[in-house]
């Protein structure tokens, strides 16, 4: 049984096309409601009339990503009992609809950060990066949050200094955009609001956020365990606290403590290589194979770190990832599965024909069509080479 190809689809108004997506060779459909409001019960209809769609087109939806953990519940503030019995519903109403893998993410405020979302690579194409220099630039002069030169080495601070000077109103207007846009189609946070953010997470702290996490988890666990739903959470991206907000999901340690925390079977992991792989302190491979019983859903990209711990997404095969190691354990983990475990190509580059079309960053087709066919032949390597009798 082979893992199960999937490809992330932002739905009707995505520029890439469910036909798109067959052509590429996915079956699987990974897509949430983006325009249904954080926080909002998921109305059955607008679930059903999703599936139908994706049905239609001969495909299958297998995984719901995301469905968004509001802030109430993430700081555990007045209204919090509120949104959990919302998800509660949406989980119920997902369920109805025969849809039971979930991905979800606790990072505080933002999702995914970036710094630039079109590096030009050697041949060509664009890819997404993540420079600290830049990161402080938005952090000391943009967002001038108190005490933030602590929380970098002296050298990225000289940077920094050097950067913003040098650069116009345009660059850091767009700068300051692109740190704070997070997942497509999903709103910019306002500068105010970030700092709000970032006082209140202040006092939560480390330990705070993750009994807010456990306290979630177990207020869904029934309803999981009642219908069948798997939940998946994503590791920080990137795996380190930033802007002085807290980081919960981003090592062997982190993930191994959600699992243990709330030893319940629909409590599981989404395993993001690019994730876990943009962290020097990580080795995705050792992690897998500890956190494997309970990985539902994977991510597969690659990233390339240079020394100061800036990275950019490589090629799938071609990165800091040990890509072969992995999938090698998601073969195996999966071979002892009665359903199989769907995956994704995560991001892809920017490339060909693509670069003269708007698309969501990291989610244009032909980079990540590229990304699927590697990752195909290299699971159909492996099986062939290790199982085939």
């Amino acid at each position: 049984m082979s893992l199960l190809q999937s490809w992330r689809w932002y739905g009707p108004n995505d520029p890439v096309t469910l036909q798109d997506v067959k052509q590429a060779g996915a079956t699987g459909i990974v897509s949430a409601l983006h325009h249904i409001p954080h926080g909002a019960v998921w109305p059955l209809e607008e679930i059903q009339e999703r599936k139908r769609i994706i049905e239609e087109a001969g495909l299958k939806w297998a995984v719901v990503e995301s469905v968004p953990v509001h802030e109430a519940i993430k700081t555990r503030s007045a209204e919090c009992e509120k949104y959990l019995e919302n998800y509660r519903q949406s989980l119920r109403n997902l369920a109805a609809c025969g849809l039971t893998t979930v991905c979800y993410n606790f990072m505080p405020v933002l999702d995914w950060t970036r710094t630039n979302l079109a590096l030009e690579m050697w041949n060509g194409a664009k890819a997404l990066y993540f420079d600290w220099a830049d990161l402080a630039v938005f952090d000391i002069f943009i967002l001038k949050r108190k005490g933030a030169e602590q929380d970098y080495t002296d050298e990225v601070v000289q940077q920094a200094k050097e950067r913003h000077s040098s650069f116009s109103q345009q660059q850091l207007d767009e700068l300051s955009e692109i740190i704070r846009m997070g997942v497509p189609m999903e709103g910019f946070i306002t500068l105010e609001h970030l700092t709000a953010s970032i006082e209140i997470y202040k006092s939560i702290g480390h330990e705070g956020l993750r009994d807010n996490l456990a306290y979630f988890l177990g207020s869904i666990m029934d309803v999981c365990e009642e219908t069948g739903i798997k939940m998946t959470i994503h590791p920080d991206d990137p795996p380190y606290p930033i802007l002085g907000l807290p980081r919960i999901a981003s090592n062997k340690e982190d993930l191994l403590y959600i699992i243990e925390r709330v030893d319940r079977a629909p409590n599981g992991i989404c395993f993001c290589t690019g994730s876990l792989g943009a962290g020097p302190h990580n080795n995705p491979v050792e992690i897998l194979k500890a956190v494997g019983h309970r990985v539902y859903f994977a991510h597969l990209r690659n990233v390339k770190k240079d020394q100061s711990g800036n990275f950019y997404e490589s090629d799938h095969l071609a990165g800091d990832v040990d890509m072969y190691g992995v999938m090698r354990e998601l073969v195996a983990i999966n071979r002892e599965r009665k359903e199989p475990i769907p995956f994704r190509p995560d991001h892809g580059h920017q490339m060909l024909d693509d670069l003269n079309k708007v698309t969501n960053p990291g989610y244009s087709a032909i980079g990540r069509l590229r990304g699927l066919a590697e990752l195909r032949g290299l699971e159909m390597g492996i099986e062939k080479s290790v199982y085939s009798s």
